[in-house]
């Protein structure tokens, strides 16, 4: 009688919790993610990593940028009071920092010292600068890993003497650079000098079309509850380039199953490709 109780334990526990789903402790096969969709333009080259990521794990990569930029008018700027040559160093997150900041000069009639360095959070935000300025490596530093903490650590080594400008988003500061920038007593200012506003995309897509949804910005978050405001992720996976990206989706009560960037994933591309390799065959 007690092998029988025992035996029943057992199958119970090798077979019962296999028809519950829990087949093990890291909780058995993902299911394949086939359409991804990437919450910015459509890259123009077609050798973009993208591309590549697709073909290699099968699957269909769709582009639909959820936010559009408006460059704050010279005028606007300047009721901020902000001399921007009295700065010596700029704090630069993003591309679109870039164009703006560079844009707002023109406009000004200012041109940007020789000296002036530049602190990037990553390599491709720094090579960016190759369009508006002559790119000389020991005026322009970034992050080793596409992190915060990688863009303090550079910017620890080179602050004596400089007072920073970190261009950004209205309202869209990241707050842990500007906690650390205070808290490392460190002269600076945080100029906008452009805004988001949430692109139309609910005419344009189901957003429960897609297996995965790959976002960038918090500003993009925000598109995604006021296109969807009764969104429910019913098992669509997300994605977050960002600290602050990813604060955003837990904020809105989601769960975000794709992070980066990380010490082994610098990229959107990287943790793709990390978790693609998880859930899809590559061909």
């Amino acid at each position: 009688m007690l092998y029988k109780i025992f035996r029943n334990f057992v199958h119970y526990l090798t077979v019962g919790m296999t028809k519950t789903g829990k087949k093990s402790v890291s909780g058995g096969a993902k299911k394949a993610v086939k359409k991804i969709l990437i919450t910015q333009p459509k890259p123009e080259s077609p050798k973009s990593p993208y591309f590549d990521l697709a073909g290699k794990y099968n699957v269909e990569m769709n582009f639909l940028p959820f936010i559009q930029l408006e460059g704050i008018p010279c005028k606007e700027f300047r009721k901020q009071k902000i001399e921007i040559s009295n700065y010596s160093a700029i704090v630069l997150t993003s591309k679109n920092a870039i164009d703006h900041f560079f844009r707002i000069c023109e406009e000004m009639k200012l041109t940007v010292s020789q000296d002036t360095k530049y602190f990037c959070i990553s390599e491709a935000v720094a090579l960016y600068l190759q369009k508006f300025i002559l790119y000389r490596k020991r005026k322009v530093f970034f992050s080793a890993d596409g992190t915060n903490k990688g863009l303090f650590d550079v910017i620890n080594k080179h602050k004596e003497n400089e007072k920073f400008m970190y261009p950004c988003s209205e309202n869209q500061q990241d707050n842990e650079i500007v906690g650390w920038l205070k808290s490392h007593n460190c002269e600076f200012v945080t100029p906008y000098m452009y805004r988001t506003i949430s692109s139309d995309v609910k005419s344009k897509i189901a957003v429960h079309d897609f297996d995965l949804i790959c976002f960038f910005t918090p500003s993009g978050v925000k598109s995604l509850l006021e296109n969807f405001p009764n969104f429910h992720q019913n098992g669509t996976l997300l994605g977050a380039f960002g600290n602050n990206t990813s604060k955003s989706i837990e904020e809105a009560g989601l769960n975000l199953q794709v992070k980066a960037p990380e010490p082994q994933v610098p990229s959107m591309v990287a943790a793709l490709e990390k978790f693609l390799k998880e859930t899809n065959s590559s061909k």
